[in-house]
This record gives structure tokens, sequence and C-alpha cells, in this order.
């Protein structure tokens, strides 16, 4: 419990064996339990999940058969979610679990139902320029939209109070825009933190085309 609100961390992973350990170690005493969907890994992903709940009561798992996308990943965690503060993160490492409290400290003292982490600080790479030019058209189309500024629409770093967690209705990369767009509709006080982002530059991105055309359809529909 954190100020008598119990904090629920959801992880979507995919292929993540090797980086999933990092970030499972590290998660703040703080919070209360941690939900890691495994959205049919082709590798360990789920052994080391497993392994990691023997270890601590906090972690539950989820097995997918199939890879179905980070959104129906994200929706399932959700589900299985308890917390008055459910807070979303990658299981790739970019994201440090030490800046959970930055998201999760304004929505437990009352001043924001909604926090994104804002993206400001690089370190070990850059994103790949598709991501890159995507994240910048998007984000203003987005700020267009709610007539608002945010500084990272696309961030998956987010927490939501659960009065304002909205239905999660994607399955893939749209996700964060669907949901960003929704809670703004359901009056949500929207807040941003600066936190640390790792980039992978070895890592093959996922982003693709299909992922634009997905985004589009989104933004049209909420």
């Amino acid at each position: 419990m954190l100020k008598g609100k119990k904090i629920s961390v959801v992880i979507p992973a995919y292929n993540e064996e090797r980086r999933l350990p990092k970030v499972l170690e590290k998660i703040p005493n703080f919070v209360d339990e941690v939900i890691v969907v495994d959205d049919g890994s082709l590798d360990g992903t789920y052994k080391v999940a497993r392994a990691f709940a023997e270890k601590d009561e906090r972690i539950k798992t989820i097995r997918l058969e199939k890879n179905c996308g980070k959104g129906c990943a994200m929706r399932e965690g959700v589900k299985n979610s308890t917390g008055d503060v459910v807070v979303f993160m990658d299981a790739d490492g970019q994201h440090k679990p030490e800046d959970i409290i930055k998201l999760v400290e304004p929505i437990v003292d009352g001043d924001a139902d909604m926090v994104i982490g804002a993206r400001k600080i690089e370190k070990a790479g850059k994103r790949p320029l598709l991501r890159r030019l995507s994240n910048v058209i998007t984000t203003r189309m987005i700020r267009l939209k709610l007539r608002t500024y945010v500084y990272d629409t696309q961030s998956g770093f987010r927490a939501y109070r659960r009065e304002f967690l909205p239905e999660i209705e994607s399955d893939r990369y749209e996700v964060e825009t669907e949901m960003l767009l929704k809670a703004a509709k359901m009056g949500a006080r929207i807040m941003e933190v600066p936190v640390g982002v790792i980039y992978d530059a070895n890592r093959e991105g996922r982003f693709g085309f299909r992922d634009v055309i997905r985004f589009i359809e989104t933004y049209l529909k909420f």
C-alpha cells in the first residue's frame, strides 16, 4: 500500500526472456502486485516470469496461447489486476522501475487521474528513425484533437486511477492512443512527469506501417 492505495503494475511481455529479469528484480517494495502477461512468446519469457513468481508472491503470471499484441496483453493484465492505481510498463528494460513512484505519487496525492512518463532522457542508443518520425506526427495530431499540450503521447509508461482506466479495445501499439483519448473524454486530469529511458540500439523494432494505419483508425474512432 502507498498512502492507503493498492498499486498494481501490468507488464505485457513478448520474447523478453533476457530483459525481463532486470525489470522484475527492481520493482519497488510499495508495489502490491505485478502482473506479467506473456503474449505468446516463442522463448522462455513465461518460464522466467514463473521463476520470479515463485520467489515473490506479489508477481502473477498469465500465459496467452498465441501472440495477440500489446493492447491485448494489457487488457488481460487489467482483468486480473486489483489495484486502486494501475501502472503499465514495458518488459524490455527501457523503463526504470524506480521511476514508478513518480507516476504513482500524483495520483495517490489526489493531483492527477492519469500520469504519463515523458521520455525526456535517452541513454544507450536512440529510437529507430521510423519510431521517431511516427512519434512526432502522432503527437502533433493528438495534441490537435485534445486541444491541449501533451509532450509524450506515445509513452507506454503510464499510470491510471482505477476510476479513469478506460476499457481497452485495441490489440496492438495503437493502444496508447486509444487510452489517452478515452481518458481525456472521461475528464481525467492528465499529468506528465519526466522519466529516464534506456533504448537498446541493437534491438529490432516491432513498429511498422500497419501500426501507422491502426493509429489513424484509432484516432478517427475515438
